[in-house]
């Protein structure tokens, strides 16, 4: 399902005032894919963990306030790169969610957490792949919302933004900011693709 089907599933819920079902039915569509970057991000498994389960606490805490000045897909992912960066910078574990939801929340972060894992470690990391996880966290990050996620330049100022994310100027401004830098990684990419032999130079 793409994520415009996902997207108008869960704006439905969130509409009809079912915040916890919005929720759910993001964890259900987004979790998979945004664990997955998690994992690239994050050299161990807990600490991938925790930063997806700090994620759904964060998720928990804002949907109030969210407003739906973007798509619950880029505000999942902006919640989840401030997770990241905020778990690399504490390094302690925190629970999955919050006492009073860990019942039914608990279980579903629980699954998506187990089946995403699951399908990671069977896939096999090419030498280009491998060359990316050689990259900062951001620029990992960067790279894959870009490339495998194929977020807008829009979507992913939103996401790494600091700052209030409605400023449309700021939006264009840092917008400006990532495709500068998206240049960069893929000049760095190249690079050292080239150093270790890994390029077709036919």
């Amino acid at each position: 399902m793409a994520a415009t089907e996902h997207e108008h599933v869960i704006r439905a819920r969130w509409e009809s005032g079912d915040r916890r079902g919005a929720i759910d039915e993001t964890i259900k569509r987004y979790g998979p894919e945004i664990f997955g970057l998690l994992m690239a991000l994050h050299d161990d498994e807990d600490e991938a963990a925790d930063a997806f389960s700090e994620l759904c606490e964060r998720l928990l805490r804002s949907i109030d306030g969210f407003g739906y000045r973007c798509s619950m897909r880029t505000w999942a992912y902006l919640l989840a790169r401030r997770a990241s960066r905020d778990v690399r910078r504490s390094k302690r574990r925190r629970r999955a969610v919050p006492l009073s939801e860990a019942d039914e929340l608990g279980q579903l972060v629980a699954r998506v957490r187990t089946c995403t894992m699951t399908i990671l470690r069977t896939e096999t990391k090419t030498a280009l792949g491998a060359l990316r996880d050689e990259l900062e966290p951001e620029d990992r990050m960067l790279l894959v919302l870009r490339v495998d996620r194929k977020l807008a330049w829009d979507e992913l100022a939103r996401v790494f933004l600091d700052e209030d994310a409605s400023d449309q100027r700021a939006v264009v401004r840092e917008s400006a900011r990532l495709r500068k830098r998206f240049q960069l990684v893929k000049d760095r990419l190249r690079a050292l693709a080239a150093e270790r032999g890994l390029l077709d130079e036919s």
